[in-house]
């Protein structure tokens, strides 16, 4: 076997030194695979040659089944890549230069390594091209770069959203290393945006990371959604919750709020615009001081904010792409201890006052129910 595998490589890379096409090449291989499956089908059982090329079709063949998936595969990513190019160049009026296709992407184009890298959203059918290029262009908003934010920045990252901003004044501390995937040892005293920063870049240089190292208020809320098409709210406290809410409501932005308390998580998006309750018709006042203990005075386990945050990326990417259907209307409650999942339906209330028919979208809390447990 040795014999035949090093004449192989000496048509490859030999016949690619006398400057042999592709093709060629491709062909001597696959005559001198068949030459030797047949000498193994051949000749008898302790032949000479026989034992030179191997001693047995059956390790050949195994070898050819490997070999020919490797090259459907490529062949479906290529193909997967003129097929991308192609609408692109359609929607785009035009025809780009081969050389600028396979090199650094332009605005709202892919570059080849992105095609590569994007492969498997791109062969999804409810996502393929289209879908892709939908969240090359979208600007996506993470408030809190902590639990529920670091795995979500990882994934919407990875999954090229095309602008991500991340706002937080906090930094990195030990403690957190627990379950904020995103930071690392190294980080520690580093303000948490930098740090996220720094982690979604290394991932996927081909994202613009927008970092805000600074509290969430009234003063800039309305400025800084503005800027984007979807709120994520990953925070801690249901005064930045409440602030979250109306100012996306205002805006007519759908907001995805997650939350975590010891073994428990739950996950809705918040759209009244789209149809759909906002968060303050769910939560109408925050809960008593000492109902609702932070994850620092609870206790949280670690995988559960990777849990959540990650869900938060899909309805992000969902949202976005229009695949499928948001958890709009509807609350998903999470319980690792059991793991037990339910979904739980939610109406819109006509006397909320941020979005009922008596709400401004400015009204202040209102009263009548409890807020969900915190969240880290």
């Amino acid at each position: 076997m040795i014999l035949v595998l090093g004449l192989a490589g000496l048509i490859w890379w030999g016949g690619r030194l006398m400057g042999l096409p592709r093709a060629m090449r491709v062909s001597l291989l696959a005559l001198l695979f068949a030459a030797v499956v047949i000498l193994q089908l051949t000749l008898p059982n302790g032949h000479g040659l026989r034992a030179a090329t191997g001693g047995s079709a059956s390790s050949w063949l195994i070898l050819g089944g490997i070999v020919l998936l490797i090259g459907v595969y490529s062949w479906g990513v290529s193909r997967l890549r003129a097929r991308a190019e192609a609408n692109e160049e359609a929607e785009d009026g035009g025809e780009a230069p081969m050389a600028e296709a396979k090199t650094a992407a332009k605005p709202g184009r892919f570059s080849e390594t992105e095609l590569n890298r994007y492969a498997r959203h791109i062969v999804l059918r409810e996502l393929g091209g289209p879908g892709q290029k939908k969240l090359k262009n979208a600007k996506v908003l993470v408030i809190g770069a902590g639990g529920l934010g670091a795995p979500a920045l990882q994934y919407l990252a990875a999954a090229g959203v095309g602008t991500i901003g991340v706002i937080d004044d906090d930094v990195v501390e030990n403690a957190n290393l627990q379950r904020q995937v995103i930071h690392r040892d190294q980080d520690i005293g580093l303000p948490k945006v930098f740090s996220a920063q720094k982690a979604m870049e290394a991932q996927n240089p081909f994202v613009t990371v927008r970092p805000y190292h600074r509290r969430l208020t009234d003063e800039i809320a309305a400025d800084l959604f503005a800027e984007y098409d979807i709120i994520l709210d990953g925070t801690d406290n249901f005064e930045s919750r409440y602030l979250s809410n109306r100012t996306a409501v205002a805006l007519g932005k759908p907001l995805i709020s997650g939350a975590l308390s010891q073994w428990e998580g739950q996950l809705s998006v918040f759209h009244p615009k789209a149809g759909g309750p906002c968060y303050q018709c769910i939560f109408p006042e925050a809960p008593a001081a000492g109902l609702a203990p932070s994850c620092s005075e609870a206790g949280v386990i670690g995988p559960l904010p990777g849990v959540v945050g990650a869900m938060m990326a899909v309805e992000t990417i969902k949202q976005i792409t229009g695949a499928g259907e948001v958890l709009r209307g509807a609350i998903l409650i999470y319980d690792a201890l059991y793991s037990e999942t339910r979904r739980i339906g939610l109406k819109q209330r006509g006397d909320c006052p941020i979005c009922g028919a008596g709400g401004d979208g400015n009204g202040a809390d209102d009263s009548g129910g409890k807020a969900a447990s915190g969240n880290e």
